[in-house]
């Protein structure tokens, strides 16, 4: 199909510049992620703190983190606005799992957060304290 005015010589002339466009755009994009992603985040070299299994949680309260490296931590309870209600355990943990236990019956019913900081990382997640 011809459109009107227009040769089948500039049609396909228009065709072959629309895609070398599309084409340069496609490079220039791919170009671009490779260049920001060379800098990118390597996960291996954080923390992982996982969520409690029991929420709300009552009692002893297993807390559970794993690092692929020997790291400095500290792991705290904080309260709902986000104050550090105690520091339960800091120091050096092993690469691999590590479990941190907490009695949770020193506290009242609530919501409450756990927080694990070291270096430049600081992972908080919300739990329910909810005690007979």
């Amino acid at each position: 199909m011809i459109l009107i005015g227009f040769s089948t010589g500039d049609v396909i002339l228009g065709m072959l510049w629309v895609s070398i466009i599309g084409f340069s755009l496609y490079i220039g994009y791919k170009t671009l992620l490779r260049r920001l992603s060379r800098d990118a985040v390597k996960h291996e070299q954080y923390f992982s703190l996982e969520a409690i299994e029991v929420n709300p949680a009552s009692g002893e309260i297993p807390f559970y983190f794993t690092s692929n490296e020997i790291k400095s931590y500290t792991f705290s309870i904080l309260d709902a606005n986000m104050d550090e209600l105690q520091e339960l355990k800091s120091g050096e943990c092993m690469t691999g799992g590590n479990i941190i236990r907490f009695d949770s019956s020193m506290l009242p019913n609530g919501d409450y957060f756990y927080c694990l900081k070291a270096g430049n990382q600081k992972t908080v997640k919300k739990m329910t304290i909810l005690n007979s």
